[in-house]
């Protein structure tokens, strides 16, 4: 082990849009963290619930911006970092929540091994009632793949050789992503205009200027899953919308080494072929060929000619 360096600093932001329900258990699991005390950055984006009058019982403790309209989350997040002072930054929903070596896992890592571009790790799904869904890692191929590496430590180091997995489906999420603030700035924080995928755009552009990777096996957190969300009830218009995101991704990979730009193009017909399927179910089977037809063109097989054909069908094979 190496011996360790002075812990960094670190904020943990906070965006929040009448997400009052459960703020206080988000702010109450950062407070809650072992090791290194953190600041705490909290951003409404227009809220209309009683989220100020939730900051205000933390007073001192957290740092409070209103947006008096709505901007979206990429903008409370990129706001956020903008008023923080640590040196390194965390995400936190505000409908999710932190276990109590959230921080401190990354902290002392960092302070052992500098050279960490950022680090990431596993989480938990959750239901609204707290019910167990599953695990990240163990709901990715790229993280099977890196826990199958791993063996039976709880950190391991993602080089280039391992990217283009972890673009292409990542296991990690925004609440487990550790990044410098400095390095967050330069790449110009989460892109406006999006509404779905936002995080994976970043994350891409992050890893095109990164050497190394920390991934933390252990669960540092816990991703709630709302069955009556926007995008879930409305399928079809999230998976547009995630193909839109991409695509403007896809532009942008252009420059990006070799491997994460396979895991831009890999992601994008991922997301190509989900929108057909989401199509095909809601009964515009016609649309959805034409969405999926291109994948023959881009990439001919005996699988993809299946996977098209099955849209006009009307069901997955």
């Amino acid at each position: 082990m190496k011996k360790l360096g002075v812990l960094p600093t670190f904020s943990v932001v906070i965006p929040t849009y009448n997400s009052g329900e459960w703020l206080s258990r988000a702010i109450d699991s950062v407070l809650a963290q072992h090791g290194p005390e953190v600041e705490i950055v909290v951003v409404d984006d227009a809220s209309s619930d009683n989220t100020r009058e939730i900051v205000e019982r933390y007073r001192k403790r957290v740092r409070y911006h209103r947006f008096e309209e709505n901007r979206g989350v990429s903008r409370a997040r990129n706001k956020g970092v903008d008023i923080a002072t640590s040196d390194w930054i965390a995400f936190l929903d505000a409908d999710d929540f932190y276990y109590p070596d959230r921080i401190r896992s990354h902290a002392t890592w960092i302070a052992e091994d500098p050279d960490l571009d950022f680090l990431t790790g596993d989480y938990d799904y959750q239901g609204p009632d707290g019910e167990y869904l599953g695990s990240s890692m163990a709901s990715h191929i790229s993280g099977r793949i890196i826990a199958k590496k791993a063996g039976a430590f709880e950190r391991f180091v993602m080089e280039s050789g391992d990217f283009e997995e972890f673009v292409a489906d990542h296991f990690g999420d925004t609440h487990t992503l550790s990044v410098r603030r400095t390095t967050f700035l330069t790449l110009g924080g989460y892109p406006g205009g999006f509404q779905v995928c936002e995080d994976v755009h970043f994350l891409a552009r992050l890893v095109a200027v990164s050497k190394r990777v920390g991934v933390c096996r252990k669960k540092l957190g816990v991703y709630v899953v709302h069955h009556g969300s926007a995008t879930r009830k409305n399928h079809v218009s999230a998976q547009f919308e995630n193909l839109r995101t991409l695509r403007a991704l896809l532009g942008a990979s252009v420059e990006f080494p070799l491997p994460v730009r396979r895991g831009v193009i890999r992601r994008f017909r991922a997301a190509r072929l989900n929108l057909a399927y989401a199509l095909s179910k809601s009964g515009r089977r016609m649309v959805a060929f034409v969405t999926a037809f291109p994948l023959l063109i881009d990439k001919p097989s005996v699988d993809s000619i299946r996977r098209v054909m099955s849209m006009l069908r009307g069901a997955q094979s």
